[in-house]
Formats: structure tokens, C-alpha cells, sequence
């Protein structure tokens, strides 16, 4: 199973209180299960609103459960920015 790098920006940074933390995972949908399930509070609500980088590629409308995940891969967590 892939282990890649989950770094939280802006209030999914807050809310989670880390900046990045590691998980294993095939799919951004794994990977984002296993964040919910780690931070069941207002980092799963905060995850809602969010956009996602995978190693630098923008996710767009893509059905997380078909991105695949690579080892040592990156998954950013974009919340909408104030004026941006």
C-alpha cells in the first residue's frame, strides 16, 4: 500500500492542528477516509468544502475513490480561500 504525505492548508490546517501527517493508502478516498477517521471533528467538515492536489495535479471532479495514489506521493487539502 502506498504511504504518501496528506499536508493540510489554511483552515484544514487549523483544524487538524498539523501541517502534514502521513498516511497509507491506494486512493484519495482512502486517504481521506483515514483522515476523517482520525479527525472526526471539524477537520471532516472542513474536508467538505476543499479541492485536492494529487502530486501536484488538480482532482477537479474526478471521483476520489478512481485517483490513485503513488509511493511518496503528495495529497494537498485546499480549503477556499478568502479572495482567491
Amino acid at each position: 500500500m502506498p504511504k504518501v504525505t496528506v499536508r493540510y492548508w489554511a483552515a484544514a490546517k487549523a483544524a487538524a492542528g498539523i501541517a502534514e501527517e502521513p498516511y497509507d493508502a491506494v486512493t484519495l478516498a482512502d486517504a481521506l477516509a483515514a483522515v476523517r477517521e482520525r479527525h472526526p471533528g471539524e477537520l471532516a467538515r472542513v474536508l467538505l468544502r476543499c479541492s485536492f492536489l494529487v502530486d501536484g495535479g488538480p482532482v477537479g471532479t474526478r471521483g476520489h475513490e478512481t485517483v490513485r495514489l503513488a509511493e511518496g506521493g503528495t495529497v494537498e487539502v485546499l480549503p477556499p480561500f478568502a479572495g482567491g
